[in-house]
């Protein structure tokens, strides 16, 4: 595949550099190139970081970090069997545990909630660093939904982060996790609450809090060249509410964080 010149490889991390400098200096650089249009491409061309990210592991498999990146590439094409594969070889080559969150989330893909429970309350989980479990949280919370356990999804979200007033890189996605699983079971009010204040965490634009915010207000936006109203918060509407299938649901989703939780609480206050 075709490579900008301005793409020298040189942009890459210097943890994946480092990684490279077991390979021949040119198949180094042409796996540094192929590396650097996956990021590039990742968020707004996922085919084409798939793409690259498959000459690169072509080029070399045995890299942990090419791996990984052909994990990243797949997940954002929801190939997610072929993504939780490459991130699993990523994980025995290096032991990080770093993957563990995104590859649970590749069992909620597969269809697999239950699985990704189990990797939920796995020892894997304390041993991730505070952002790894917050989105390890966020996981577990959209298994439960994938069940139906949509009171139990709430109680997996509420946690020392979630109440914590200090704004760090996931309160935004955390809160709006939170106000869209009480908006799915019914809870109007507090969901709008929580919209507004994932909105003010939300600093980068990363969700789209304002727009479901006004959606509850009942505001319509207006499409200025057509005239017509805008339907796209219609299409990111959370399906009609599910009835819990168990009590039993509730209780485990306070326990799956509980040695997590359990001396957090006074960090995270402030």
């Amino acid at each position: 595949m075709p490579i900008p010149e301005d793409v020298t490889g040189d942009e890459i991390d210097k943890d994946v550099r480092q990684e490279l400098q077991s390979l021949p200096k040119t198949l180094a650089e042409d796996v540094a190139r192929n590396l650097v249009m996956v990021a590039r491409l990742l968020d707004e061309d996922p085919e084409g970081a798939y793409g690259y990210s498959r000459v690169a592991l072509r080029l070399a498999s045995r890299v942990a970090a090419v791996r990984e990146a052909a994990g990243f590439a797949a997940y954002a094409n929801q190939k997610y069997g072929e993504a939780l594969a490459e991130f699993r070889a990523a994980k025995r080559m290096t032991g990080n545990i770093d993957l563990w969150p995104v590859m649970a989330d590749c069992e909620r893909g597969l269809e697999r909630p239950e699985k990704a429970l189990d990797m939920a309350g796995a020892p894997e989980v304390h041993k991730l660093d505070k952002a790894g479990q917050v989105e390890m949280r966020l996981v577990a919370a959209g298994a439960r939904r994938d069940l139906g356990q949509l009171d139990a999804a709430i109680v997996t979200l509420q946690s020392p982060e979630l109440a914590a007033n200090a704004v760090q890189p996931w309160t935004a996605r955390l809160r709006y996790a939170y106000a869209d699983a009480l908006l799915a079971a019914g809870r109007e009010s507090e969901a709008r609450e929580w919209f507004a204040k994932a909105v003010e965490a939300d600093r980068d634009g990363s969700t789209d809090a304002s727009d479901r915010l006004a959606e509850l207000d009942g505001v319509e936006f207006v499409d200025a060249m057509a005239g017509d109203t805008d339907e796209a918060a219609e299409n990111d509407k959370v399906p009609a509410s599910k009835t819990p299938k168990t009590d039993e649901g509730e209780a485990e989703a306070q326990g799956e964080f509980e040695g997590e939780a359990q001396g957090e609480g006074e960090n995270d206050k402030d």
